[in-house]
């Protein structure tokens, strides 16, 4: 193949990438469980930590599975049938990051990523995924914050990708994706300045 079709194909898989990740899980599974929207209560992020204020640990969970799963599944797939190159690859996951981030289904209003972020960096080396996870849970244990946790780990993914494929275009997408983390969680950071940020399973006030 050319360089054209190279790049008309990946052009495909990106635009594949960002409708699945557009499905928002806390979003549908509340209007399927006849639940209060979730962007109305709470932090009004259509994500699986606000779906647990619901009091429904178990479509939590379901949101939490569903938005990994949308993250996993674009870049799992094209790796083995789309013929993409490393860079092409870190774009598709960039791309269906980028669907929950700004859904086209919903406006553009979307969650902060987590899941969806954990779930690319799973289809893109399960390995790396892995010690991701390792991190944030680390780091859940020794500070009791999610958004720490979060932010922690997506950096922590960032360096071991550079490690992986050192430093070239396919870090690229992965540097936009902890930026854009960051970015969304740009109100967890200043609660986390002020001392004001609300623990994992403390109790409701």
């Amino acid at each position: 193949m050319n360089e054209l079709t190279l790049l008309l194909i990946a052009g495909v898989w990106c635009v594949l990438a960002y409708l699945v990740g557009s499905i928002s899980f806390a979003i549908v599974l509340s209007k399927w469980f006849g639940m209060d929207d979730p962007r109305s209560y709470g932090s009004n992020n259509p994500g699986a930590t606000n779906m647990l204020r619901s009091g429904r640990k178990e479509v939590a969970l379901l949101t939490l599975l569903g938005d990994a799963l949308k993250g996993f599944l674009p870049v799992y797939v094209a790796a083995r049938w789309g013929e993409m190159s490393t860079v092409g690859l870190a774009w598709v996951a960039f791309f269906a990051f980028l669907g929950h981030l700004y859904p086209i289904y919903f406006k553009f209003v979307g969650g902060k990523g987590v899941a969806t972020f954990l779930g690319v960096v799973l289809g893109l080396s399960a390995n790396i995924g892995l010690w991701v996870v390792l991190v944030w849970v680390l780091l859940a244990m020794a500070f009791r914050y999610s958004s720490l946790s979060s932010l922690g780990a997506s950096a922590a993914a960032l360096i071991l990708f550079a490690l992986y494929w050192g430093v070239g275009w396919a870090l690229l997408p992965m540097a936009l994706m902890v930026g854009l983390m960051f970015y969304r969680h740009r109100e967890n950071i200043a609660k986390l300045r002020a001392g004001q940020e609300r623990k994992l399973f403390a109790p409701k006030q």
